[in-house]
């Protein structure tokens, strides 16, 4: 086997805006808001803005320890990377690995909707045709594997097309909610109370819902290799996401609480903004917010493709999956053999999927399986940060709080969450979500044992991560530091 490095990803090609699309697009608002909404009201009822705020304090956690790990270690695997050269390098490639499956279940899950979306704006009754929807959302999902073939700048300028375009709709939704007057119940302050929950269980479900709405705006760092000035703007751009997405699902999650009756809410099932559209403004609105869905789903089947592909290359060029995965195209500079890969993996999973039941019922199970796998590589993330900045912690209120402290209870709030939700979950979203993460230790055991040098990492500290590459001599070096937000007394 040759140890040579592979040939490398397009350094440079995106900038901080092509990278804060980026990650506003990975968390899909209008298709979270579509897709999930029926879910988390299942699990708490009018709760839903609770679930969505409480939840938001940790995933911030999460977020600063991207942003503050992104620093020290530029690397497209992100987490990956992290967790193995922190906490021990099984962890690190379980970490990756929940990543892969969680992104692969979800092209599945996704595509669905993207079919179902398309086929509505013909005909309502097409859309509930699980094959026809599985057939359209195949077609979607192979158009943008072509797009992330491309490469980084393609897909980029597909994203501003698509996700400005859905951000559009939303906004202006948005405003029409707030003045319509015929609505099922009044607004409830009591909505974003602890008490709504069904107990310390029911929160827990909440939360791991919640957490799906929110996955995706860390593909900001899986692109970090492509990404001008990559080390402050992969980490800005997830915190920029988030909050935008954020204010986004409050706005709509209450809107629906106003606006949708339970039985109308019940009816919409997996098209629940067509639903809050077609009540906001009959006859328009519902093709407009399927529009704003379609679009989105697709932007995130993009994204979702950036981080599988990117997570595997990092992989391949570690050999910790086969090397060829780690190999770039020439002209375009992607991953292309990961990107083959992905494709029939998740194709032949479309296939499969047909024979599961209702698009309804597969997005339940795949979204809670898809959120205990998100748990697990976020809450290793937040543990990973701690580490790797345990000797700068007590230099500053900013590392302790913003590197430190909110990023551990960030960890601790998604590992409880995982523990907690396994009561209340389905056989099914337990099989998919612990069955999908245990399957990644039969190629963790064979290339550990193959001999691959991730196994023998390097530790990643701050410190020393700092000082090797940022720390020149001199005034203009100081304050060229306390720019970058580094710390400075060493």
């Amino acid at each position: 086997m040759s140890n040579s490095r592979p040939r490398g990803l397009q350094a440079g090609a995106l900038g901080t805006f092509d990278t804060v699309v980026t990650a506003v697009a990975g968390s899909a608002p209008a298709y979270s808001i579509a897709a999930t909404t029926a879910v988390l009201v299942g699990a708490v009822g009018t709760a839903g803005p609770a679930a969505l705020l409480y939840c938001l304090i940790p995933m911030l956690g999460i977020a600063l320890a991207f942003s503050y790990l992104s620093r020290i270690d530029v690397n497209a695997g992100a987490s990956y990377s992290w967790v193995g050269r922190t906490l021990h390098p099984f962890l690190g490639f379980l970490s990756g690995w929940a990543l892969i499956v969680s992104a692969t279940i979800f092209m599945v899950a996704g595509s669905l909707p993207a079919g179902a979306m398309t086929l509505a704006l013909f005909d309502e009754q097409l859309a509930e045709n699980t094959a026809l929807s599985t057939l359209v959302g195949a077609a979607w999902f192979v158009l943008m594997l072509g797009v992330v073939l491309g490469g980084a700048r393609l897909t980029v300028r597909a994203q501003l097309v698509m996700t400005g375009t859905e951000l559009a709709v939303l906004a202006l939704f948005a405003v029409l909610a707030v003045f319509h007057a015929d609505n099922a119940r009044a607004f409830d302050w009591s909505w974003f109370g602890f008490g709504q929950f069904d107990g310390v269980s029911g929160f827990a479900s909440g939360a791991l819902i919640a957490a799906f709405y929110f996955w995706g705006w860390d593909v900001s760092c899986n692109l970090s290799e492509e990404t001008r000035n990559s080390r402050r703007t992969t980490g800005l751009a997830g915190l920029i996401g988030l909050g935008v997405v954020f204010l986004l699902f409050e706005v709509f999650t209450i809107a629906v609480n106003v606006v949708l009756s339970a039985d109308r809410l019940q009816a919409g099932g997996a098209n629940v903004l067509a639903a809050l559209g077609e009540e906001i403004w009959p006859g328009w609105g519902g093709r407009l917010l399927i529009v704003a869905v379609m679009l989105s789903t697709i932007a995130t089947l993009e994204t979702t493709l950036i981080q599988v592909t990117r997570s595997l290359f990092a992989m391949g060029r570690d050999r910790t999956m086969p090397s060829a995965l780690g190999r770039v195209h020439r002209t375009w500079n992607t991953p292309w053999v990961a990107v083959a890969v992905v494709g029939v993996v998740a194709l032949t999973m479309f296939v499969a999927s047909g024979a599961l039941g209702s698009v309804g019922d597969i997005l339940s199970d795949a979204i809670s399986a898809i959120g205990l796998q998100i748990a697990v590589y976020y809450g290793l993330t937040g543990l990973a940060v701690v580490v790797a900045y345990r000797k700068l912690l007590l230099k500053s209120a900013a590392h302790f709080f913003l590197g430190g402290l909110w990023p551990l209870c960030g960890a601790l709030f998604m590992f409880w969450v995982f523990v907690e939700s396994l009561g209340s979950l389905s056989p099914a979203a337990i099989a998919i979500g612990i069955g999908g993460l245990a399957a990644g230790l039969v190629p963790m055991v064979w290339y550990w044992r193959q001999g691959s040098d991730y196994y023998r990492p390097a530790k990643l500290d701050a410190t020393r991560t700092v000082e090797t590459d940022y720390v020149p001599h001199g005034r203009a070096a100081r304050q060229a530091r306390v720019h970058e937000g580094l710390p400075t007394d060493f």
